[in-house]
């Protein structure tokens, strides 16, 4: 798995601008204010760093932009590097920075002179999100990433803060890992024979095979599967870092490891992104492994659906009539909506085994998402006002763009089936709002529920604020915000 880039705090020396190799970070504030060491470095440079300051270049620096001296005269770092902060910023333009600071560093060590910045936690974890590669399958990777030292007055204490941002970072690469791995790579077993590995962390981990499922009842889920010669699983996480007998948080990931389509399978165009089609629960999986890393007060359970979707003469058909473990009917009219399927058995089975305080789902599961809303937001649908609005303000707070989209009563009609209690589409119009309405006949009505579309924001094809381009490990920071906020009281 990939790790984190090496990060540490260190005592603030400013003797050590002349010295070091590699690249050197300074802070200036967007009215050219400068700190001790951009100081120290402006005389180094024989008044380089007030010279730029001066320059059109600069005018109204913008906050969070780096701009590069190469090769500065009076040092032997490969480059300096300018960056333009507040020194009181927000904790969101802190990590940005880090981002910024880490797409300049590429494959170079990183000092950086941060000495009086409160947010410097942030900063580094910035530094780490953006500091990240996937390149296990090139015969000729690049080389590891240069290490990254940050020199701060309270290196002491900003050293504890970063502990917990770490494992945060841990749990994003994991599922951005997770995300990237082409499915012949990352088969349903091999998938959850990683997710076995976290018992190593202090996590339980239960792997149910397709004849644990069959007697579940789980039909919707292993109709899915049915036409793969990968076998169906559902992964149970559990960690109990809350108090005894409290209830848990319930993650439900979808995780469909390969997506044809199935009898109603996909244009050959853009299939190979299809891997990305466990995004779900790969971010539970990430969330799970932060949350075991910082040892978060906290209990949450966390569980996945295992399955690829593939067409063959043993394969779902459209117009199969399947019964879920709730005991509902559902007729199969498109094989492509087959998340919904999946979700729809292992969410009672959460519902019915662990009695969740609360329950979220995560997938990637219309493409109506991206339509309405790019890939700037998940989709949010929630039963229950109060968990919304507090997930949302966690994912603000984490920088994870969300909108919550609407549910209601007349959505269902367009789920009538002729034949069965319902069918898994309701057509074009409002593909994601049908989506949801689907689901949530599976949630019990005691049991707050927020849904996460996020079709548009597990996989991009651009850099993002936090991530090189392809896997953004999208929701494990907010998650773990959330479980945090509402979970973990003192």
């Amino acid at each position: 798995m990939s790790q984190p880039t090496a990060i540490t705090f260190a005592p603030t020396d400013i003797d050590v601008l002349a010295t070091t190799t590699g690249r050197i970070a300074i802070i200036v504030t967007p009215d050219g204010k400068l700190d001790k060491a951009a100081r120290r470095a402006n005389r180094l440079t024989r008044g380089a760093v007030e010279r730029l300051i001066e320059s059109d270049g600069f005018a109204g620096g913008k906050p969070g932009r780096v701009i590069p001296l190469a090769w500065p005269t009076g040092m032997v770092a490969e480059a300096l590097d300018v960056l333009v902060l507040e020194r009181r910023c927000s904790p969101i333009a802190a990590r940005k920075a880090g981002a910024a600071l880490a797409r300049a560093k590429g494959d170079k060590a990183l000092l950086v002179m941060a000495s009086n910045m409160p947010r410097a936690g942030d900063l580094a974890l910035g530094l780490a999100l953006r500091d990240y590669r996937f390149e296990v399958h090139k015969s000729e990777a690049k080389s590891a990433s240069g290490a990254i030292t940050i020199h701060h007055s309270r290196d002491a204490e900003m050293t504890q803060a970063l502990a917990p941002l770490m494992a945060v970072a841990e749990g994003v690469s994991m599922t951005r890992d997770l995300v990237n791995e082409p499915a012949n790579v990352l088969t349903t077993t091999e998938f959850a024979d990683r997710l076995a590995a976290m018992t190593d962390l202090g996590l339980e981990v239960e792997v149910l095979d397709e004849d644990e499922l069959e007697t579940l009842g789980m039909r919707t889920l292993l109709c899915v599967g049915q036409g793969s010669d990968s076998p169906s699983k559902v992964v149970v996480m559990r960690w109990n870092g809350g108090e005894k007998d409290a209830a848990p948080l319930a993650l439900v990931g979808k995780g469909v490891v390969f997506d044809t389509g199935g009898i109603s399978i996909k244009p050959a165009g853009g299939m190979e992104e299809m891997t990305m089609d466990m995004g779900g629960a790969g971010v539970v999986a990430g969330t799970m492994r932060a949350l075991a890393l910082r040892k978060a007060r906290a209990n949450v359970v966390g569980l996945v659906g295992l399955v690829e979707n593939m067409p063959s003469g043993n394969a779902v058909r459209p117009g199969d009539v399947v019964r879920s473990m709730k005991g509902d009917t559902v007729e199969v009219i498109n094989t492509d909506a087959e998340g919904r399927l999946v979700l729809c058995d292992v969410m009672w089975y959460a519902q019915e085994r662990f009695k969740p305080a609360a329950m979220i789902d995560l997938a990637t599961l219309t493409g109506a998402i991206i339509v309405g809303l790019g890939h700037e937001n998940a989709g949010v649908f929630s039963n229950d006002d109060d968990l919304c609005k507090a997930f949302l303000k966690a994912a603000q707070a984490s920088g994870e763009g969300a909108w919550r989209m609407p549910l209601g009563s007349a959505y269902d009609d367009l789920l009538k089936s002729r034949i069965a209690d319902m069918k898994n589409i309701g057509g074009r119009p409002a593909g994601s709002i049908t989506a949801a309405q689907f689901l949530q006949r599976f949630v019990k009505d005691e049991t707050p529920w927020i849904h996460l579309d996020i079709a548009g924001v597990a996989l991009i094809s651009k850099e993002s604020d936090y991530a090189p381009k392809g896997a953004t490990g999208w929701g494990v920071m907010a998650l773990n915000r959330l479980i945090s906020d509402l979970y973990e009281g003192e």
